[in-house]
């Protein structure tokens, strides 16, 4: 694999793992990582010559330093990293689960932290490199069930804005992609209303197309995301009625 190579850490299925494949269709070399061996070896197959896994458990802090050591040796390293990992368990308050809460958290955003800690220093030391991290419009607003997701997006989020802030004139770009409902096995389950519902091949091809570029947020569909973004404007009185309205199906 080359410099050129694109790393996707959360590839074995849904948007990262369409992702990767389109990327493939284009000819772009891709690295895909995550926990399941064989569901990471069902997408090599479909490109053998273009895509290559490395197994990796974003909880695990061997795991990470193993996966990064093995693509950043010798000064090499993919110049583009997408932290897609991530876990979805619907939480409302008559089942809030400390522990839920907490396990949620340690693969969407202690996740995402691990191995920014371990690839930023690379990419600084080039003066080059894009690290994209998906987070979730779920962290644009406090949602029905959204107990133990919504406040590790938020993190996301926050923890992108600071980096974008920080990182000007580094040459190293923060990304934030902020996905609306889509169709993937972590969707699968809810049992409520979701709006503007995307088919994942739409989405991987509108994160594609946002990476192709370089503006900070990347978000899809943006008429989903808009409205919630007016919604935070408004004073809580009037959002917060209006959330549970929206939502209640």
């Amino acid at each position: 694999m080359t410099n050129n190579a694109i790393w996707i850490v959360g590839a074995s299925s849904g948007i990262g793992r369409e992702v990767a494949l389109q990327y493939a269709d284009k000819g772009v070399e891709v690295i895909i990582s995550a926990r399941s061996k064989e569901k990471l070896n069902e997408v090599v197959t479909f490109k053998p010559d273009l895509i290559k896994s490395v197994p990796l458990d974003v909880m695990d802090e061997c795991s990470v330093k193993l996966a990064t050591y093995q693509l950043f040796a010798d000064g090499e390293g993919p110049k583009t990293v997408i932290l897609n990992a991530g876990a979805y368990a619907p939480m409302s308050f008559d089942h809030f689960s400390a522990d839920k809460a907490m396990e949620v958290m340690d693969v969407n955003y202690s996740g995402v932290v691990r191995l920014i800690e371990r690839i930023l220093p690379h990419y600084l030391s080039d003066g080059s490199g894009k690290i994209v991290v998906v987070a979730s419009v779920a962290g644009y607003q406090g949602l029905p069930l959204s107990l133990a997701y919504g406040p590790t997006k938020a993190a996301l989020i926050n923890l992108c804005e600071a980096l974008r802030v920080e990182l000007m004139g580094s040459g190293v770009t923060i990304q934030l992609v902020n996905p609306g409902f889509v169709k993937t096995p972590l969707t699968a389950g809810n049992n409520f209303p979701m709006p503007f519902l995307m088919e994942v091949e739409d989405a991987a091809a509108s994160m594609i197309k946002g990476i192709e570029g370089n503006a900070f947020e990347i978000t899809f569909p943006r008429r989903f995301a808009y409205i919630l973004k007016f919604i935070r404007m408004l004073p809580y009185v009037i959002s917060l009625p209006l959330i549970r309205k929206g939502t209640s199906g």
